[in-house]
């Protein structure tokens, strides 16, 4: 009796395809990935000890400082959502794999790496938000955090993840 070996062929384009899914997928459900993030973002926060931290998912807020006198909520927003910058990710390597099937298997790591990056990055922004807030007080920490600060944690934290995407996808 022989194994039967499926073929791999045509695997490439089952990728593609999955690829392509993923990414309907994330913009029909980013609401369910928000939740999923600011869960984290909260998670974190309570693991690295905030004083007081209360996630209400449905919300897509995580509140922290609770037992201080600066106490904080913040929404995580389809703009502040890792999601986005995901997406891209996701539509690239499909056109990837699709124009050069022998590098799939390059292709899905570089984006399992650089996905990953892009959640620490964002991830990165928040507590980099929080700890501002703390050491700034709410007006300035929130506006140095999130406007000036935060923006440049995403732009740069960005932009490495997608050159570490094209490196290690494209590498010999």
């Amino acid at each position: 009796m022989a194994l039967a070996v499926p073929r791999t062929d045509h695997l490439h384009r089952v990728v593609v395809v999955a690829l392509v899914a993923a990414s309907v997928g994330l913009v029909l459900a980013h609401r369910a990935y928000r939740t999923v993030e600011i869960s984290l973002s909260g998670l974190v926060l309570t693991v690295l000890g905030d004083d007081g931290v209360a996630v209400v998912a449905d919300r897509q807020t995580v509140y922290f400082g609770l037992g201080s006198a600066t106490p904080l909520g913040l929404r995580m927003t389809p703009e502040c959502t890792s999601a986005f910058l995901v997406l891209p990710l996701l539509l690239v390597g499909a056109v990837m794999i699709a124009l050069r099937p022998r590098i799939t298997g390059r292709v899905l790591v570089a984006l399992g790496v650089a996905a990953a990056a892009v959640v620490l990055v964002n991830q990165f922004r928040v507590l980099t938000l929080v700890g501002l807030v703390h050491g700034l007080g709410v007006d300035r920490g929130y506006y140095w955090g999130h406007t000036l600060l935060g923006s440049m944690v995403s732009v740069f934290g960005g932009a490495a993840a997608l050159v570490a995407f094209v490196w290690l996808a494209t590498r010999k």
